[in-house]
């Protein structure tokens, strides 16, 4: 039977590593594959596994080169596969048992040409969720692509994916040498993929090693590693000016967020000055070539740190990192500026100092500030219902703030004040007694409401330090609330978040569920209805 997808395996002295990727390969639940080793040059015990592998199952075969790189290995690779399907693995890495099933049902049902999925990290401590994944695969998008979702900028990587076999032949898809092949392959795909299918499944488990040589992600702080680094950027960013022009942006402000950090990070850890001297010299007219629209949407933090970078004051720089690291950032006050038109700036370190002749633009986060609310839990217990949340402000997340809470009642406007105990950034528990909904009105009923019949929105107001204040509907996280066997309690049950927080009073039937907020809205119970 022949195979329906071809996984491509490249390694080179992972010895200690590659037993267990291709363990994984082996049971995966889709079994019509066929999985294409490629040894790129090994000189450790890595061809012997990968020999016993190619004896005992069929399905999978070895190619063995000298050593050109990971790149050169999986072209290799490609060209003895037969599949309708490709996917990619590293030798050091894991494949969940379901992932290629799932990644492959979804390219036969929606005919997309590529179809990815969720990633987690693997290391000493267990797993952790990909930094640089994590936002992308929250909920299952199908037929959509890089030009209505932007966000799969940070979708760089070729091995949490299957493509269709013929789309890569026709998109002329071909990885180049050195370090850092991913990026130019994996954004290539998508700008020329006429659809994609997002999963948000784990569906790859990407290797920290604790032992044997590091990898390319773990020498990202050596020269000749940024040098490629920087080299591959510069290739993707040329594609995108000739293909799709519209997307640079978007690459541009991923580039500031993600891989300058990496690298500003080297530059910082640089000890010898020459070693210095040469990153700032490949760096900073790398960050002067960045699009101007996609600097200006980053956090002010990114900027004064970009801005650091290209003037070279790397004891600044490291500084305002240090302060990021420690929360210092998000606890640091905001002030107001002008009179007529004021903007808010946030006293990161260095405000206001005039001899380092910083930018005011680099401080102002007018522009980054949100008001964020959100129920998170809630139960039921002793005639009470208890709310336990957040109310911050953007960007200073993590600062002292004041706090105010107060229902209004939906139809009359009625407000009724919230007593909470509050802690550290913003967090509150609230306690709320269903009497005081159903208390006397003062003022004119609206024809049609009933005194106390509700439903209540939940608001808050934040005043941060520097005076920012602001207000707004407090939002929930979806749950379903009910009775346990005795009738005493309520259990909770944690959804994906949704709307406001809204509370209603119910009269509970014998038997049946006493409190839900699953759809549209939090509800409360009290004997009298």
């Amino acid at each position: 039977m022949e195979p329906l997808l071809s996984v491509i395996v490249p390694f080179h002295n992972v010895e200690d590593y590659l037993a267990e990727c291709l363990a994984s390969l082996a049971a995966q639940s889709l079994n019509r594959i066929e999985v294409v080793m490629v040894d790129d040059g090994s000189t450790d015990g890595g061809e012997a596994v990968a020999k016993s592998y190619a004896a005992a199952d069929p399905r999978f075969t070895l190619i063995r080169r000298d050593h050109q790189g990971p790149g050169i290995a999986r072209n290799l690779g490609i060209g003895q596969a037969t599949g309708k399907y490709l996917a990619f693995a590293d030798a050091d890495d894991v494949v969940p048992p379901n992932a290629y099933q799932m990644l492959v049902e979804s390219l036969e049902g929606t005919g997309s040409d590529i179809a990815c999925g969720g990633v987690l990290r693997i290391g000493p401590d267990g797993e952790s969720p990909s930094v640089l994944h994590a936002k992308l695969f929250r909920r299952t998008r199908q037929r959509t692509h890089i030009t209505k979702y932007p966000n799969l900028m940070r979708d760089r990587t070729v091995w949490n994916k299957v493509y269709r076999r013929s789309f890569w032949t026709a998109s002329g898809l071909s990885f180049p040498p050195g370090l850092y092949e991913d990026a130019p392959v994996a954004i290539a795909a998508h700008v020329h993929a006429s659809r994609v299918d997002l999963l948000p499944d784990t569906v790859y488990l990407w290797r920290i090693r604790e032992q044997g040589q590091s990898s390319i992600t773990q020498r990202r702080a050596e020269i000749a590693n940024v040098e490629e680094r920087i080299a591959s950027l510069r290739g993707v960013q040329e594609f995108l000016d000739e293909q799709a022009p519209g997307l640079r942006p978007a690459l541009d402000g991923m580039i500031a967020t993600w891989d300058l950090g990496i690298v500003a990070a080297a530059v910082i850890a640089a000890e010898d000055k020459r070693d210095r001297a040469r990153l700032l010299d490949l760096v900073a007219p790398f960050v002067d070539g960045l699009r101007e629209e996609a600097v200006r949407e980053l956090p002010a933090v990114r900027r004064l740190e970009l801005h650091l970078l290209r003037r070279r004051m790397i004891a600044e720089l490291a500084e305002v990192r240090q302060a990021r690291q420690e929360g210092r950032v998000a606890e640091a006050p905001v002030v107001r500026r002008g009179r007529k038109t004021y903007r808010w700036y946030a006293t990161y370190p260095y405000f206001g100092d005039r001899s380092r002749k910083l930018p005011p633009d680099v401080f102002d986060v007018t522009d980054e500030i949100a008001f964020r609310a959100r129920v998170e839990r809630v139960s039921y217990r002793d005639g009470r219902l208890w709310l336990a949340g957040h109310a911050r402000v953007a960007p200073v997340e993590r600062a002292q703030t004041d706090l105010r809470l107060w229902l209004v009642e939906t139809g009359t406007r009625r407000k009724i004040p919230i007593e909470y105990t509050g802690g550290p950034g913003g967090r509150f528990t609230a306690e709320i007694d269903p009497g005081t909904l159903t208390g006397t009105l003062t003022g004119t009923v609206p024809d049609g409401v009933a005194p106390g019949e509700g439903p209540w929105r939940l608001h808050a107001e934040v005043t941060v330090p520097g005076g920012l204040r602001r207000r707004g509907r407090v939002r929930k996280s979806r749950l379903l609330v009910r009775e346990d066997e005795d009738g005493e309690s309520l259990l909770v049950e944690r959804r994906r978040p949704t709307g406001p927080c809204r509370i209603r009073l119910v009269q509970p039937d014998v038997g049946d569920v006493a409190q839900e907020a699953g759809k549209d809205s939090a509800r409360t119970v009290s004997g009298g209805g």
